[in-house]
């Protein structure tokens, strides 16, 4: 008897968890609809604006030990 309640209970209670759980992400994704495609060419170095903004400073500036 997990957290007090009964195992059929239990069973119930998680499986609405999960399916409401892969519910949202399905809703999510259809909504967001994600570029899922691997592009042939990779970006160039800072082509990306993903990366760091401060990323190509410190690559050009050299490190001080």
């Amino acid at each position: 008897m997990p957290a007090g309640v009964s195992w059929p209970r239990y069973l119930k209670m998680f499986g609405a968890s999960v399916l409401s759980m892969f519910a949202g992400a399905e809703v999510v994704h259809q909504y967001y609809r994600p570029d899922l495609t691997i592009p042939d060419v990779p970006p160039k170095p800072g082509e990306l604006r993903t990366e760091l903004l401060g990323l190509k400073a410190r690559q050009a500036a050299p490190e001080k030990h």
